[in-house]
């Protein structure tokens, strides 16, 4: 086990607030987590610290503070959104210590391939199943986990198994993404040098990825905070925040945009988070 001293987050809040699927709340309060390589079991203390767990503790340490993005000051981008626009200002106190996890870019283009139109529950259990199918099994405090599969070992995937996961139409959608990176029309590490702009057209070329799916990818899978999904809980929120700006998803996004520059996804997920979680 490590110990982290006096970290600025709310854990709970962090890792329920809908942006990951592979978690479990523990009968002690803490979480258990399927993460890249390993497997993590993380608590905190009502001294701020925190206590993890894991079967690969090889640089234990520092993939925690990646993964839950501790190393960024999150006070110093608060101010700037509240300078930007006061109308923030519940949300970002309802959202006090919540942070973007930083994960795995391929996990994340399947997994919000998934997502769309879905449950968080439908959603878990789709990617749970094609994790067991074709992942790495680890165990873990005598209990088995399976990692999401490589881009190998998920390559040659059967569209049976992907309806035996439930993913419902999403089917053709992943199994066209997973044909594409096999014949090199996408490739995930490309998208780390491209400009937000490029990547989101390079991402919505591929079938069942729209705008709001790519952005997601951006936003969870390479810390691009500077794009705006939108969904159902972000258009309530944006209609009680700024009640004239129309409900077509275009103008909301580029009145985003504009209104938060290059921390509107984080803006985004404060929104979502309080009205979502909070209210």
């Amino acid at each position: 086990m490590i110990k982290l001293q006096n970290v600025d987050i709310n854990l709970k809040d962090t890792i329920t607030c809908g942006q990951c699927f592979r978690f479990y709340e523990e009968n002690d309060g803490s979480f258990t987590i399927v993460l890249k390589d390993r497997v993590i079991n993380i608590k905190n203390d009502e001294q701020n610290n925190l206590y993890i767990e894991s079967n690969n503790e090889d640089n234990l340490e520092k993939v925690i503070i990646d993964y839950f993005d501790l190393e960024r000051n999150y006070d110093d981008i608060n101010k700037i959104l509240l300078n930007k626009d006061k109308t923030m200002k519940e949300c970002i106190e309802n959202s006090k210590g919540l942070k973007i996890l930083k994960q795995e870019p391929f996990e994340m283009l399947i997994s919000y391939i998934i997502s769309q139109n879905n449950k968080v529950s439908r959603i878990s259990n789709s990617v749970n199943y094609l994790c067991e199918k074709y992942g790495k099994k680890v165990i873990f405090k005598n209990k088995e986990y399976y990692l999401f599969p490589t881009i190998d070992e998920i390559k040659n995937i059967d569209l049976n198994v992907l309806k035996e996961s439930k993913v419902g139409f999403r089917d053709k959608y992943i199994l066209s993404t997973i044909e594409n990176i096999n014949k090199g029309n996408l490739n995930i590490k490309d998208i780390t040098n491209m400009n937000t702009n490029d990547a989101l057209k390079y991402l919505e070329r591929m079938k069942g990825i729209g705008p709001k799916v790519a952005s997601c990818i951006l936003l969870f899978g390479y810390s691009r905070f500077d794009v705006f999904p939108i969904d159902t809980w972000v258009k309530k929120a944006m209609a009680v925040l700024y009640s004239d700006i129309g409900k077509k998803q275009k103008d909301i996004s580029e009145f985003a945009k504009e209104k938060y520059g290059e921390y509107c996804g984080i803006a985004l997920q404060y929104m979502y988070h309080s009205m979502r979680n909070v209210k």
